[in-house]
């Protein structure tokens, strides 16, 4: 009989995929999860592609060891690099992975350019380039790397006076004039939504993946009759490779994503 206590593994290049664990834990409340943050190496968006396939790989080796029933990639741009070298590698545990919310952006905004802020190897992937083609051919995509906003929220800065700046700074790189809709193509960004949107002004809405992955997360579990459905205390365990106090700035983030 399959065991479905068995928990979810979730990771990210960081504090970012807590958003994504956030989601998660709404969605499937009776699930068990182990979230692994790899701030240590962060951010992955500057590494080389192999450099991320190896620090994924690594991570993965580590809940597969714990019997996790599913790995998410709580990271576009892992999920950019590794996912499809993930999933061959481990063909028997579904890995599900997350990419920037280009669709429903351009579907739900039939008017003006999209911005997408996201890492820099994310967007230059054949992943986004090929979402791009499939998705937004006939709209104005402006793409916006912004490495310095990763360092923000794994700083545990996610408002005020630092976090407005950091953001103006970014987006004074592009012309966004014409922009209707901004997609956060890092999980990172999802904490600093609010912010963006303050900045941006009225008449722009943020999309972000995480719903999607979620959704996606609990469409697999159901089709292999995986899904735990039984109503226990769920358990949510954190491991950060930057220590112990980056653990509890985790905890802190999986608090505020409650009331984002």
């Amino acid at each position: 009989m399959v065991d479905k206590s068995r928990p979810i593994g979730i990771f990210d290049s960081g504090m970012g995929g807590i958003s994504v664990l956030g989601e998660a834990i709404r969605w499937l409340p009776t699930e068990n999860f182990i979230y692994y943050g790899d701030s240590a190496n962060a951010p992955y968006g500057t590494k080389t592609k192999d450099e991320v396939i190896k620090l994924s790989e690594a991570i993965c080796e580590h809940f597969i060891a714990r019997d996790v029933k599913a790995i998410v990639i709580a990271c576009n741009t892992a999920t950019s690099a590794a996912a499809g070298y993930l999933r061959d590698k481990y063909p028997q545990i579904p890995v599900i992975g997350i990419e920037p919310a280009l669709k429903p952006a351009v579907e739900t905004m039939s008017v003006g350019a999209v911005l997408v802020m996201a890492t820099e190897m994310t967007l230059k992937e054949e992943k986004f380039l090929t979402l791009c083609d499939q998705v937004a051919v006939e709209r104005k995509v402006l793409q916006l790397a912004c490495p310095s906003l990763v360092k923000l929220v794994e700083s545990g800065i996610t408002e005020g006076e630092e976090a407005e700046l950091a953001i103006r700074a970014c987006l004074n790189e592009v012309d966004y004039s014409d922009v209707k809709a901004v997609v956060l193509g890092c999980t990172h960004f999802v904490f600093l939504r609010e912010m963006v949107k303050n900045v941006m002004g009225e008449g722009v809405e943020i999309f972000d993946g995480n719903l999607g992955t979620v959704k996606h997360l609990l469409q697999v579990l159901e089709e292999r009759n995986d899904h735990e459905t039984t109503r226990h205390e769920s358990t949510i365990e954190i491991i950060n490779s930057g220590g112990m106090d980056l653990v509890l700035q985790s905890q802190r983030l999986l608090n505020l994503y409650k009331f984002l």
